[in-house]
């Protein structure tokens, strides 16, 4: 989680997928072959069957953040202290409980997706 940005996705068709934890948005190659920025706890470049554990290809809407210190919507979306990048407005998926156990163990924040 520093200033170092995050892949930019490589096409925006049907491959992206949604980190569920910090919603980063990437290609599912791009997560197998680096991981989540912001997420390297998880491990994706080493497991690609967590891929599908940790990130979805449901999500509403994307924002590009560049400078997220100064930027009123990240602050506003909660990915402030996220590495500059594309991220969702939101997922309707939760992480998995196991995942989840995996965030406290490191001890980052998790919330999940609000119900509607």
């Amino acid at each position: 989680m520093g200033e170092a940005p995050a892949q930019i996705p490589t096409s925006f068709g049907h491959e992206l997928r949604a980190c569920l934890r910090c919603r980063l948005v990437k290609t599912y190659d791009q997560f197998r072959d680096s991981g989540c920025e912001n997420c390297p706890f998880f491990k994706m470049e080493d497991d690609h069957e967590r891929i599908v554990d940790v990130t979805t290809p449901n999500f509403n809407g994307i924002i590009s953040m560049m400078d997220p210190r100064r930027s009123w919507a990240a602050r506003w979306l909660r990915i402030g202290k996220f590495a500059p990048g594309c991220y969702t407005l939101a997922v309707s998926e939760a992480l998995p409980e196991e995942m989840q156990s995996i965030c406290q163990q490191v001890r980052v924040q998790y919330v999940p997706p609000k119900r509607i």
